[in-house]
């Protein structure tokens, strides 16, 4: 089991800038598929960006390629997210993910989440 804790949220201005990150706990953490996922009010939790065991496979949702960075530093337990070029519509709660494939079944976990409020 992993537990994660993400930080680096807050209130930007539109065009800015922040940097998400999240610490996971325990020593396997590079057996686990990294991920971000957000949930603007009223809305379902949506998919953002992920990143291989390695590092060396990325995937972003279409409304933040080329804006989104994710990384990860395994020596250190983290992830994180650079997000440049704030727009108003990337205002939400965003939740850091471990999934782990265990025999046939994805086990998946969830940090408490993060807010981010971006201003026009």
């Amino acid at each position: 089991q992993v537990q994660l804790v993400e930080s680096g949220g807050g209130l930007v201005q539109a065009g800015g800038s922040l940097t998400l990150s999240c610490a996971a706990s325990g020593r396997t953490f590079s057996s686990y598929t990294m991920g971000w996922f957000r949930q603007a009010p009223g809305k379902e939790r949506k998919f953002v960006a992920t990143i291989s065991k390695t590092g060396g496979s990325t995937d972003y949702a279409d409304s933040v390629k080329g804006r989104f960075t994710i990384s990860r530093d395994n020596a250190k337990n983290t992830v994180y997210l650079k997000m440049d070029s704030l727009k108003p519509e990337d205002t939400a709660v965003y939740y850091c993910n471990a999934r782990r494939t265990i025999a046939t079944v994805e086990v998946d976990y969830w940090g408490q989440g993060t807010q981010v409020t971006v201003s026009s």
